[in-house]
């Protein structure tokens, strides 16, 4: 052979039975990639396909006659001579191959990779998430399988670059791929628990996706002592031809002792690179801002603090940004004033403070804390519409019917005086007893919103309601009592006018290029929500019919079935489950320039300017809407893009962020309960090592495991979320209530297991399973059983924002075995 003997790999051959043991090169591609769309083989023919070009990928510094790939394949058939000449013949046209003027092929560098980020999922595997046009994560059937000997030094969080090609033995399965090089590090820092040694340290991190200790010198240290917190700097990763992580690191912060409240705060803001002070300059230039309205500032403002205005908030809350004005209006209609504070009257562009506001992106909730993205003196001070005081604001003001149809609206900038603040719960009161202050404009609000809220619904939107997860702490942070966040009608009330406003500005603006040269479309920051992927959407159809549920895809107005289906699970113990996981055929709400609707709401443009103090999109809404109510031109869409896709990516973070806090609270919560308590809960999650159980009284969440399952050998059944007894064909499955004991928590895992104590569900079998009409039967019967008690509970208490799918998929459970 003209460049030598071709390296051997397990992609080399489809099936010729041999076992091939050589390693693939461990090397990276020098070029620059044009990435392109990962496809699945759906045939034998492109899975050949793809292991021919896996072959020239991996020995792509050597070029190969056609009689020298056949003989390398064990070719010698006169049919299969002829695919593998036409195969070679179609990687040629589409420009993965290049024909040598010898005759010869190699591989073009920059044909069939993929860049994508890595998501080391288990210490034997990781998937690389390719990168969407839109910078969201796309279908997972479309992430790639890479094994850890394969990743090449990658680390979880890396952006790489991956050679993709099909495992020929594993047809039909996840698509296999091996990284080429790293683009960027994703991780620069780690946070973890140390333990000290004489001559050196190692750092135990807190992230489950790292699976190896960093170890520091002793020089390095910084002072840390044996057992608390810290942050290290990554000196070292892996080395590419390791198949093991192997770090070191030096410490640059120490938090404080381990499983302290506040050293477990920080720990989980530094694990997901959010701040936890801001700048001295950024304060300072805040605390430079005049407390006093001047008359300069109130020039071009609608005067609004004659009219009747208030604020609804949690009764915890520091930052009032929303306030609602009632006006009734002599031709009977009603004027209702949603007015939002004006925070870029202050934090003007170039400054130090939007600069700050633009990397921090969003507010972040903690269990115990809010990490705001503005200082205190704006976010509590100057921007917060607190009660009794004058207040720089944005508004949006509608004339209302009595039926809530707009009749006329305004949008501008405005100073109100807000006469009262009242908490939810105490608004409530009100509405429940029928007196107090304000009565008549509550009551009046609360009949606007319910209409508003049903011709919403009426127009197609989704009723998906998630109850959150609360704490009781001491003031220590310690947690003496988890329940769930009531949704009243004060909450809902509120909720209705800022869907209104968000609503309307978005529209507005549209409306406003009309007088646009040539109709050219204004820039906009817009919050959006794609519709349903059909063949996810098919995949959980026909699950939930397996559970006697009815879902009509093919219904022209889908919105409407889905809201039957969310109607007909109410109350049934496996009501959370198939909520959640019909959330998950549904794409993730972001913000764009693009006006693609938001789908979930069922409004046609849906933008984000309720919430600048939290939110910078909001902030940008703000700027944009005042630019063209100044008859300003289109914006630059480039640029109000790349902000809205960094705005999603920290959203993202601060939503992980706020999921670990809870996650460490509830663990926290159940290691201090009486050891050999029973729990009642229902199966929330299936993976091939064991199920999730949700304990139903206070929506803590752990894992039984497979090896404590000891009356049976079981196995994952991964397309019906279950799992089965080989022997006795005993199956837990979804929505199942159980009984349960505490085994073990692990604060800094932020996890815990159970061990099983019994199951309310008869024994089953699958042979008694069969068909639908006995699946729909054996889920009334388990609703039944706890609809008087389980179920109610069940209905109120699940707290869980992550949705319970993910555990399976997140595992990918049976993808280990290859």
């Amino acid at each position: 052979m003209r460049n030598g003997k071709p390296k051997q790999n397990k992609y080399s051959k489809p099936a010729t039975g041999q076992s091939n043991t050589a390693r693939p090169r461990e090397k990276g591609f020098e070029k620059p990639s044009k990435t392109r769309p990962v496809k699945q083989a759906d045939s034998f023919l492109d899975e050949l396909k793809d292991d021919l070009m896996a072959f020239f990928q991996i020995n792509d510094e050597q070029s190969f006659t056609q009689e020298q790939i056949l003989d390398h394949f064990g070719t010698s058939d006169r049919r299969m001579k002829l695919i593998m000449h036409g195969l070679i013949g179609e990687l040629t046209e589409e420009g993965n191959l290049v024909r040598l003027p010898n005759g010869s092929y190699r591989a073009d560098a920059e044909a069939n990779l993929v860049e994508g980020v890595v998501d080391h999922v288990n210490s034997r595997f990781a998937f690389v998430i390719p990168d969407t046009p839109n910078g969201t994560r796309g279908d997972r059937d479309q992430d790639i399988w890479v094994s850890t000997e394969d990743l090449a030094g990658a680390v979880d969080g890396d952006r790489v670059r991956v050679v993709r090609f099909t495992d020929s033995r594993n047809r039909g399965r996840r698509i296999e791929g091996k990284v080429a090089n790293i683009i960027e590090r994703g991780r620069t820092e780690l946070v973890g628990r140390i333990e000290v040694w004489p001559t050196y340290g190692f750092v135990v991190p807190d992230s489950k996706k790292i699976y190896e200790d960093i170890f520091i010198p002793k020089e390095k240290l910084g002072g840390a002592k044996d057992d608390e917190k810290v942050v290290v700097r990554l000196t070292k990763y892996p080395h590419a031809t390791s198949g093991k992580q192997q770090f070191e690191g030096e410490v640059i912060t120490v938090l404080g002792l381990a499983g302290q409240n506040n050293t477990e705060m920080h720990a989980i803001l530094a694990e997901f690179g959010l701040p936890i002070h801001f700048p001295e300059d950024v304060e300072q230039e805040a605390e430079a801002i005049p407390v006093d309205i001047q008359a300069k500032d109130l020039a071009k403002r609608r005067d609004m603090r004659d009219v009747t205005t208030f604020t609804i908030d949690p009764v915890d809350a520091k930052d009032f940004d929303d306030a609602l004005s009632v006006q009734l209006l002599d031709n009977g209609n009603y004027e209702i004033g949603v007015h939002i504070a004006d925070v870029t009257h202050y934090v003007l562009p170039g400054s130090k403070l939007e600069a700050e506001a633009y990397k921090r992106a969003t507010s972040v909730y903690l269990v115990d804390r809010v990490v705001p993205m503005l200082p205190e003196k704006l976010s509590n001070g100057l921007c917060s519409l607190r009660p009794h005081e004058d207040k720089l604001t944005f508004s949006a003001v509608f004339e209302l019917t009595p039926d809530a149809k707009i009749v006329d609206e305004w949008f501008g900038r405005t100073i109100i005086h807000s006469n009262r603040r009242f908490a939810y719960e105490e608004a409530q009161d009100i509405l429940n007893n029928n007196g107090g202050d304000y009565i008549e404009e509550l009551r009046l609000l609360n009949e606007l919103a319910y209409k508003l809220r049903d011709d919403r619904f009426k127009h197609g939107a989704i009723n998906f309601e998630t109850v959150e997860v609360r704490f009781r702490l001491d003031e220590n942070g310690v947690p003496l009592a988890v329940y769930p966040k009531i949704r009243q009608d004060t909450n809902k009330l509120i909720e209705e006018f800022m869907l209104l406003a968000n609503k309307r500005v978005a529209e507005f603006v549209h409306s406003l290029s009309k007088r646009n040269k040539g109709h050219e479309e204004n820039v906009m920051v817009y919050r959006v929500h794609e519709g349903p992927d059909e063949d996810k959407l098919r995949s959980f159809a026909d699950f939930a019919r397996r559970l006697g549920y009815k879902l009509n895809v093919d219904d022209e107005h889908l919105s409407s079935s889905l809201n039957r289906f969310m109607e007909s699970i109410e109350g049934k113990p496996e009501s959370n489950m198939l909520q959640q996981l019909a959330v998950r055929t549904m794409s993730k709400a972001r913000y764009t320039t693009e006006d693609l609707g938001h789908f979930g709401l069922a409004f046609r443009r849906y933008s984000h300017f309720t919430s600048p103090i939290r939110r910078y999109p909001d902030m940008m809404a703000h700027r944009l809407l005042q630019h063209y109510l100044d008859k300003g031109k289109p914006a630059d869409q480039d640029e109000f893009e790349e902000k809205c896709k960094h705005a999603s990516e920290r959203e993202r973070m601060a939503a992980e962020a706020e999921r670990a806090s809870i996650k460490y609270k509830q663990v926290e919560f159940m290691s201090r309960m009486a050891p050999g308590q029973h729990f009642e809960g229902v199966i929330s999650g299936v993976t091939e090592f064991g199920f999730f159980v949700e304990i139903t009284e206070n929506s803590c969440e752990g894992l039984v495991r497979m090896q404590d399952l000891t009356d049976d050998y079981y196995e994952f059944d991964k397309d019906n979320y279950r799992i089965v007894g080989q022997r006795h064909k005993k199956l837990y499955t979804f929505g199942d209530p159980v009984v349960v004991q505490l085994k073990e928590t692990n604060l800094a895992r932020r996890s815990m297991d159970f061990i099983l104590v019994s199951d309310k569900a008869e024994r089953r079998s699958v042979a008694r399973e069969s068909g639908e009409g006995r699946l729909a039967q054996r889920s009334e019967s388990r609703s039944s059983r706890g609809s008087s008690s389980t179920s109610s509970r069940r209905a109120s208490s699940t707290g869980r924002k992550q949705a319970t799918a993910p555990k399976g998929e997140n595992r990918r459970g049976g993808r280990g075995r290859r």
